[in-house]
């Protein structure tokens, strides 16, 4: 069993494993005619459209000679045209065929099946953390830019169990707060879940990469004043905007549900959450040494009128 202290091993053991779930060193990959290289090219010029062969050679990292042998193999068989370039008549473009394209649609298909199959066996959870997982790799070893498109939605059974959980471990790590502090959150989501009025109150969370990363919570406090709770936003998704969204749709409900006043209680600590909070409008009423909350800090008080 390989350990973080031996990455590299680490690394080659799991290629080992995931080329052999795919089957791709069998000579025909997914039960075609093409090899894993030749099969690239295809899925490569159906995206691409027409291309210049030094430019496909360059994105697949290919041998110049290698290249051009399956090219004229793809020419004689159909699957391709090559003609000189318009801009440059020492170089060619490629194009797929009608027959061509059917085959980038065999292999397009059997891929689907195949990927399917391999995820039938798991749950939608365990598909969601494998799914999540491939984003990690691809944001690390990539070298395309990270990919910020989130997701914000109504929270669903079994969230509630995250956002507690994901409070208490990441205010210990961050601030050294201990179990009070998680037992309130509890006592927060346990309140709201048996009280929760479908019309005045709402809760969303945010996906990112298919994994929850932020919550947020808007409670009723009294007829008139809603109350804003449980913002958290993982440090991987910091800096993309997701906070204040999540801020922005919590008070966009409370207008819409007919409160006039909405207020949040914080610490001295979350500074963060401070600049969100002034952003949206909520304004900075008092700051006191109670400890409702179970952390140690001096909490404050902030109020916005809708």
């Amino acid at each position: 069993m390989t350990t973080s202290a031996d990455p590299v091993t680490a690394v080659r053991a799991f290629t080992r494993f995931y080329t052999a779930q795919l089957s791709v060193l069998r000579e025909g990959l997914l039960d075609t005619p093409y090899s894993m290289a030749e099969a690239r090219i295809i899925f490569e010029l159906h995206h691409r459209g027409r291309t210049d062969s030094a430019d496909l050679r360059r994105s697949l990292d290919l041998d110049a000679g290698y290249l051009s042998r399956i090219l004229a193999r793809f020419e004689s068989d159909g699957l391709v045209t090559r003609r000189p370039s318009q801009t440059d008549a020492r170089r060619q473009t490629v194009t797929l065929t009608a027959a061509g394209e059917q085959a980038f649609a065999l292999l397009d298909q059997r891929s689907n099946e195949q990927v399917q199959a391999l995820l039938k066996p798991l749950t939608a959870e365990e598909v969601q953390r494998l799914t999540a997982a491939m984003d990690t790799v691809r944001e690390l070893l990539g070298t395309s830019p990270r990919r910020d498109a989130y997701l914000l939605r109504p929270a669903r059974p079994g969230d509630y169990g995250w956002v507690i959980s994901r409070h208490g471990a990441l205010y210990a790590d961050e601030h050294g707060w201990g179990p009070s502090f998680e037992a309130y959150c509890a006592h927060v989501v346990a309140d709201y879940m048996e009280k929760h009025d479908p019309q005045r109150e709402n809760a969303w969370i945010a996906e990112l990469g298919g994994a929850p990363v932020g919550s947020i919570f808007c409670v009723r406090r009294d007829e008139e004043t809603a109350q804003l709770r449980l913002l958290l936003l993982e440090p991987s998704a910091r800096g993309l905007g997701i906070g204040a969204r999540l801020v922005e749709e919590c008070v966009r409900f409370a207008r819409q549900a007919g409160y006039r006043r909405m207020v949040l209680f914080t610490t001295e600590l979350q500074r963060g959450a401070m600049r969100l909070y002034a952003k949206a409008g909520f304004q900075f009423i008092e700051e006191t040494d109670g400890d409702t909350m179970g952390t140690g800090a001096r909490e404050q008080f902030w109020a916005m009128d809708l």
